[in-house]
């Protein structure tokens, strides 16, 4: 599974179990990002992406997500999954929000490799950093 997740600067995910923030252009990219494949994730996030026929919602959504498949992980622990994890899609915020949970897994301390880095503009966020961590024995297998 390839997991999507936003965090601040100070890899925060959320404060007072809600998000810390959210933003239109964000979710597009990772739509985009998903073309073709399935997106999962959590009931909490379901409102975020209305009703869209690559989007599933399951409390189990970690569990069910294939290989290839996209989850976008909000509200749960990451390094639980570390096993099944191919890719990981981290979009910085470029922002340090107040916060009480941070992000349990770090790809590059796990032996991900860089393969893509790119800014955009947000709707709510003028810089949005995407980068894009492949699993090294997958390296020649691009997540995107």
């Amino acid at each position: 599974m390839i997991i999507a997740v936003c965090v601040d600067g100070r890899g925060g995910v959320m404060f007072n179990r809600r998000r810390q923030s959210q933003d239109r252009a964000q979710r597009e990219d990772l739509l985009n990002f998903c073309a073709g494949r399935r997106l999962w994730i959590a009931p909490y996030s379901a409102a975020l992406f209305g009703e869209r026929e690559e989007v599933r919602a399951d409390e189990e959504f970690m569990d069910k997500a294939g290989d290839g498949e996209v989850c976008f992980v909000e509200d749960r622990p990451i390094a639980p999954y570390a096993e099944r994890v191919e890719a990981m899609v981290l979009y910085d915020w470029d922002r340090a929000y107040p916060t009480d949970v941070h992000l349990d897994f770090n790809p590059a301390e796990a032996g991900f490799t860089l393969t893509e880095e790119r800014e955009f503009s947000g709707t709510s966020h003028e810089r949005i950093i995407r980068k894009i961590y492949v699993r090294e024995a997958d390296h020649g297998q691009e997540a995107e």
